[in-house]
C-alpha cells in the first residue's frame, strides 16, 4: 500500500459535500479518503492534475485544474443505487516533468490494478492514456488488454517529445499495446490527420469515427456491428481500459475542454457508454481527460463526468 499513497497527496476536505441531512446523504459523506479504510475499497479515485501535455500540443492549458472541479460536483450527488465501496486515493505528485509524472503515475495505477481494484482516473491532458496503459500493460501483459479510445482525435502524433496527442502512439510503438487490441471511437475526419489515419489502418486498428456512429446506411451499419462483434468477443476474456476524452463530446454539452468541437457525442450518448463500459466484467480502469474549468460554463463539464463517474459506480458489477 506505500507506492500509492508515498506518490500521492490526499484530496482537499473541502471537496467533500455533505447536506448534514440524514435523510439526503451525499457522495461526500460516503466516500472514503483517509488510509484505514482503504483496504476496503472496491473502486479507487486518482487525480493527475497536470497540463503540461496540453500545453506542449499547443491546446488551451486549465486541465490541471479538473479534478477538483470534477469532485466538488460528484460528492454533491446522493448515493443513489451505489452499492460498492469508493475511495479516493487523491493525486498523483508533480515530479518536477511530465515524463517522471507518468512513471510516477504508472506505478500508483499498477498498485491499485494489482490488488484486484477498479480504478477511475481524473485529468489533466489525455497525455496520461500513456501512463495509464502502460500500468494496464505491465500488469496484465500486452496480449492481455484492450484500450479504447473515446476521443475526437485519433491521439497518435509524432513528437520528439510526449504531449497530449502523442499517447496512443507510444502505446503502440513501445509494443505495449497490441493494434488488433486498439479501438478508436467518436473521432472526427475533419480533426484526423490523414497521415495518421492511414498510420492506424494500415495497422489494423479498430475505426469508428463518428460519422459511422451516426451514418444509416447498410454498409455502415453492418461495418459498426462487425466491430463491436469483434470487441464483445475481446472484451469478454482480456482487460480492459476506456479512455474518455471530453472533446468527444459536442461543445453544447461539454464546453469546458482543451479543444472544443460543435460536433461529437451528445450527452446522453456519452453516458450510455459509460453505462456499457461498467457493464463489462473485465473493465479495469477507466479515465477521463482534457476537461477545463477555465472554459466551463456552469460547471456544465465537470457535472457531466460527475454524473459519468456516477453511473460507473451504480454499473460494476
Amino acid at each position: 500500500m506505500s507506492t500509492q499513497f508515498d506518490l500521492t497527496s490526499r484530496p482537499e476536505g473541502s471537496v467533500f459535500f455533505s447536506r448534514n441531512d440524514p435523510n439526503d446523504p451525499r457522495l461526500g459523506e460516503f466516500v472514503r479518503h483517509t488510509a484505514d479504510h482503504y483496504d476496503n475499497a472496491d473502486i479507487v479515485i486518482i487525480g493527475c492534475p497536470q497540463d503540461e501535455g496540453v500545453r506542449r500540443n499547443g491546446g488551451r492549458v486549465g486541465a490541471a485544474e479538473a479534478p477538483n472541479a470534477i469532485r466538488r460536483q460528484f460528492y454533491k450527488l446522493t448515493t443513489f443505487n451505489i452499492r460498492k465501496r469508493i475511495f479516493d486515493l487523491g493525486d498523483v505528485k508533480w515530479a518536477g516533468s511530465l515524463e517522471a509524472t507518468h512513471d510516477a503515475m504508472t506505478e500508483v495505477v499498477k498498485a491499485v490494478l494489482h490488488e484486484g481494484r477498479r480504478v477511475i482516473v481524473l485529468g489533466g491532458g489525455n497525455d496520461i492514456s500513456y501512463a495509464d496503459g502502460k500500468a494496464m500493460s505491465e500488469v496484465f501483459g500486452r496480449d492481455w488488454w484492450i484500450a479504447v479510445n473515446v476521443d475526437a482525435h485519433l491521439d497518435v502524433r509524432v513528437s520528439e517529445e510526449r504531449n497530449s496527442g502523442t499517447p496512443y502512439r507510444q502505446l503502440l510503438d513501445d509494443g505495449l499495446l497490441l493494434p488488433k487490441y486498439f479501438y478508436e471511437v467518436g473521432f472526427q475526419s475533419h480533426l484526423a490527420s490523414p497521415i495518421y489515419y492511414e498510420y492506424i489502418r494500415d495497422l489494423g486498428v479498430n475505426r469508428i469515427s463518428l460519422e459511422l456512429v451516426r451514418s444509416r446506411s447498410e454498409a455502415d451499419i453492418e461495418l459498426r456491428e462487425s466491430i463491436r462483434n469483434k470487441f464483445i468477443g475481446q472484451s469478454s476474456s482480456l482487460n480492459t481500459f476506456f479512455g474518455f476524452d471530453m472533446d468527444v463530446v459536442r461543445s453544447a454539452d461539454s464546453p469546458g475542454v482543451s479543444a472544443p468541437s460543435p460536433l461529437g457525442l451528445r450527452a446522453g450518448e456519452f453516458i450510455q457508454l459509460v453505462k456499457y463500459a461498467a457493464s463489462l466484467a473485465n473493465t479495469k480502469l477507466i479515465e477521463f481527460s482534457e476537461m477545463n474549468p477555465k472554459y466551463d460554463i456552469d460547471d456544465r463539464t465537470a457535472k457531466l463526468v460527475a454524473v459519468a463517474m456516477h453511473r460507473f459506480c451504480t454499473g460494476v458489477s
